[in-house]
């Protein structure tokens, strides 16, 4: 099961913060992911940080197919979105809730993450609270380690 090997010391955003305070909050605490919960500590989305950085990506990049002959973006390198962008709610750029159960299986939690081509999930209680966070090295060491005993 999940709960077996999420972690439980969650960093989490209030839905009341602003892109900034995610920003801040994701480069202080070194993370990647912030599920967005509500007064209840119920999960009602989740900001990636393709979601911040997509903020800084110049408006050219959705139009090129093929990147890999690009070394940098010359002078947007320096740019930074404004501060009217980033005082914004958190809430207007987060992506729907995708927890898991924490009575979820190790295998049906992996492979939901693959479908949804996501590298963490938030782990919810049976009453929705937020109790944990899972990464896809996480299930894959609890799975791999149960190996040495075949």
């Amino acid at each position: 099961m999940i709960k077996s090997c999420m972690k439980r010391n969650v960093i989490s955003i209030d839905s009341n913060a602003t892109i900034r305070d995610a920003a801040i909050k994701m480069s202080d605490q070194h993370i990647g992911l912030l599920p967005v919960i509500n007064t209840e500590n119920k999960v009602i989305g989740m900001v990636g940080l393709p979601d911040l950085l997509n903020l800084e990506m110049p408006a050219f990049f959705n139009l090129i197919n093929d990147v890999d002959f690009i070394s940098d973006f010359g002078a947007v390198e320096t740019t930074r979105p404004n501060a009217n962008q980033i005082d914004r709610p958190i809430t207007e750029i987060m992506q729907p809730a995708l927890p898991v159960s924490d009575n979820s299986g190790l295998l049906a939690a992996y492979g939901f993450m693959i479908k949804h081509n996501l590298s963490d999930l938030p782990v919810v209680s049976e009453t929705g609270e937020l109790v944990g966070i899972v990464s896809q090295v996480d299930i894959g060491v609890a799975i791999l380690s149960s190996w040495k005993d075949i």
